[in-house]
Order: C-alpha cells, then sequence, then structure tokens
C-alpha cells in the first residue's frame, strides 16, 4: 500500500475545511503547519456574529457582477488565510506552512489555479509563515516561497497575480 505523500495529507485536511465555508462564489479552506503539528485552521466565510452568504441567499459581489480579484471590500467574508492566522500564535507560525485548498460550492470539485489575495499574502508575510501550498487537483500543488513574495513586491508593479 503506497502512503499519500505528507503534503497531499495535508491539502486533504484543508479540503475537508474548505467544506466549511459560507462562500457562494468559491469555498476556501487553509491549515497551518508547523513541525508537523496542525496550529489553526480556517475557511472563508462572514464575521461571527454576522449572517453569511449562505444564510442571505445572494452573494453581493455576484450581485453586482464583480469579477474576480476586485473589489474584495463588497465581500462579507474573512478569506480562510486570514482566519488561520487570526486563530494562532504568532511563534507558532514563525516558519510554519499553510496549506491551502479551493473548491467549488456548487459540485465540490476542486478549483485549481488559485492562491493568496495581496491582503492575504502581506498577512502571511507578517505572521512569519514561511511556504504557501496549494492544491491544484487530487494529487498535484504549487508550492509558494513567501520569500518569493518579500522580494517581488506586487503592491509595487500593481500586478497582483489573484
Amino acid at each position: 500500500m503506497e502512503r499519500v505523500s505528507k503534503e497531499n495529507y495535508y491539502l486533504d485536511i484543508a479540503q475537508t475545511v474548505a467544506e466549511r465555508s459560507t462562500c457562494l462564489r468559491r469555498c476556501y479552506g487553509a491549515i497551518i503547519v508547523k513541525d508537523d503539528t496542525i496550529v489553526s485552521t480556517g475557511y472563508n466565510g462572514a464575521p461571527r456574529g454576522r449572517k453569511n452568504c449562505s444564510d442571505l441567499g445572494y452573494c453581493m459581489r455576484e450581485k453586482l457582477q464583480i469579477p474576480r480579484g476586485e473589489r474584495y471590500e463588497m465581500c462579507r467574508s474573512l478569506h480562510s488565510e486570514a482566519n488561520a492566522i487570526i486563530a494562532a500564535a504568532r511563534e507558532r507560525m514563525l516558519g510554519a506552512t499553510l496549506y491551502m485548498c479551493c473548491i467549488d460550492p456548487a459540485t465540490h470539485a476542486v478549483v485549481g489555479g488559485t492562491c493568496s489575495c495581496a491582503m492575504c499574502k502581506r498577512m502571511i508575510i507578517n505572521a512569519g509563515i514561511e511556504t504557501v501550498v496549494v492544491r491544484e487537483d487530487k494529487d498535484t500543488y504549487t508550492v509558494y516561497p513567501v520569500q518569493d513574495w518579500i522580494e517581488n513586491d506586487d503592491s509595487l508593479s500593481g500586478e497582483f497575480g489573484y
């Protein structure tokens, strides 16, 4: 019997966390891992106490036909990475890896080609997270060294890579 790789093991968990998302557009799950221990988890959803899009039955960004990567202030949700960072102590995030998976809320299929937004990248950098691993499909993933985000500052070029 062949064991699942450590990366896909953690990505499977991030995918399960994404199932808790309350977003009607895309469901994200993130977990922060350090020293082979899960430090925290997060999924995208409205702040505690506020109604989620899934409760309201509509997405304001969809309603206004806002394209992906634009006008995040119109979104009710905190991103999965932000929620995972909020739930963790900084000393446990220093040098950690964040694993993330996106799924389609209608089909529950993995959505590849995603990455953290500009704001989440900034939070990841400040949290001291070293690496971000994003699921592309059931078996493949992309590894992003956070140091690259520091050295190649997309906020200076205007190209945010959403």
